[in-house]
């Protein structure tokens, strides 16, 4: 019998701390969670499919539903790779209670690993109050893109002596909340890599620090799949929407010119004499 690849857990994430470095990326379809599986630790949901797939300019308008439907279409590509899914903005903050239903229901419904949330200190009592009741946490600390009206932009944190604080604060109480792994976005390098020291769990850096026990980056940005804007953060490392364009230019043009579709690609089609 064939051998299949066995699926990362989360305990096994945790225990990295320290160690190999772990590789994470976003995925939001089947296909994308095919071609990245063998190749990463974690896939995560995120919620910026609003803004990527959808054209949002935040990530508050994403709903529950459109988690649950992207997170079951991911799973259907992952085998190796532990895959996470994002809390929308409104579906956990109410309260733990709420925090709680609603895991409870993306857990059962899609079968992914976990669920990341966004918040520090203040959610930490949520935190605890899921992973008590047995549903991993990911935490998500620095810059929150679901309270960019609060910030009033998207920009880096931890830029005064008061953000840095704070966020050393946040990542601290939700690690010890019982979260595997701490998310840490937009957050200037030195208070990520004194975070990531501090920290008995891993963290996951987002333009942040190499120091951080793993990286993720949104897929689109890396490939080149998402033109919206260009984080200081992303490295591209391949540019295939242009490769998309092409492609398309090539195919209007065949089928403009009557070049495309051939005999080869009609059923029962003659082949034309030369």
């Amino acid at each position: 019998m064939p051998q299949t690849k066995k699926t990362i857990t989360v305990p096994e994430l945790r225990a990295r701390k320290g160690k190999t470095p772990i590789v994470c990326l976003t995925a939001y379809t089947m296909p994308m969670a095919k071609w990245l599986d063998a190749h990463v630790d974690l896939l995560l949901v995120g919620d910026s499919l609003g803004m990527v797939l959808y054209g949002m300019e935040s990530t508050l308008g994403v709903t529950v539903e459109m988690m649950l439907a992207h997170t079951q279409a991911v799973m259907r590509g992952a085998e190796h790779a532990c895959v996470i899914t994002d809390l929308p903005f409104g579906s956990y903050q109410e309260s733990p209670e709420a925090a709680y239903r609603t895991s409870a229901r993306v857990l059962a419904e899609t079968g992914a690993a976990g669920v990341k949330l966004e918040g520090g200190e203040e959610m930490a009592e949520t935190v605890s109050f899921l992973t008590e009741r047995g549903i991993p946490v990911l935490g998500h600390v620095g810059m929150m893109p679901q309270s960019v009206n609060a910030y009033g932009g998207f920009g880096a944190r931890g830029k005064t002596q008061a953000e840095a604080k704070k966020i050393l604060a946040d990542g601290n109480a939700i690690a010890k909340a019982g979260a595997f792994a701490v998310v840490v976005e937009g957050t200037l390098e030195p208070v990520a890599r004194e975070l990531t020291a501090r920290l008995s769990v891993p963290t996951i850096g987002i333009g942040a620090s190499a120091a951080c026990d793993g990286q993720i980056l949104v897929s689109e940005d890396l490939l080149g799949l998402f033109s919206g804007f260009a984080p200081k953060f992303v490295k591209r490392y391949a540019d295939l929407g242009a490769e998309v364009e092409k492609a398309t230019a090539k195919y209007a043009a065949d089928v403009r010119k009557r070049r495309f579709p051939g005999p080869e690609h009609c059923f029962g089609a003659k082949k034309q004499k030369r």
